[in-house]
């Protein structure tokens, strides 16, 4: 039986709930990914060019630091990564996230919330970037049953 991590970024609330949901159905253990300066409300400003998220998402090379590190990543089989999209795709934090750890071997699911746009992007950008098997991902919008998040696990993690 594989070990199964789910580690999200979460700004405003909404990824951290679904996250939150999808470990306990995943009976998976919970890192959230935190920036080591944490974002205030005028930095998520995204109609202000000058924002720090703004910013970010601008520079492609951009790395915000990350307040703490999984511990024993190697422990872990299955790693659900879950963020917003911004811009249509993963903010930069979960870039630092992936090149901080050696995912070789391992399986990666990502998972996004957003009030309009698509996961695909951000799914490319993670498998350009992330050297373990990367599956489709999947949004969370809404309220999914845990009945349909174990389906939903199930039929990847049996490919």
């Amino acid at each position: 039986m594989s070990k199964k991590l789910v580690a999200y970024f979460s700004a405003s609330g909404v990824t951290e709930k679904a996250a939150k949901k999808l470990a306990e159905a995943a009976g998976a253990d919970v890192f959230e990914i935190r920036p080591k300066i944490p974002y205030t409300d005028a930095d998520l400003n995204w109609m202000n060019k000058n924002s720090r998220s703004s910013v970010e998402m601008n520079n492609p090379s951009s790395r915000p630091e990350i307040a703490d590190r999984v511990s024993e990543m190697d422990s872990y089989d299955v790693v659900f990564i879950g963020y917003p999209i911004w811009w249509y795709t993963a903010p930069t934090i979960i870039q630092t996230f992936l090149e901080s750890y050696d995912f070789s071997g391992k399986i990666i699911i990502p998972f996004a919330t957003s009030g309009g746009s698509g996961i695909e992007k951000s799914v490319e950008a993670i498998r350009k970037n992330c050297n373990g098997k990367v599956l489709p991902g999947k949004m969370l919008n809404g309220h999914p049953t845990e009945e349909a998040l174990k389906s939903w696990i199930d039929s990847l993690i049996s490919q």
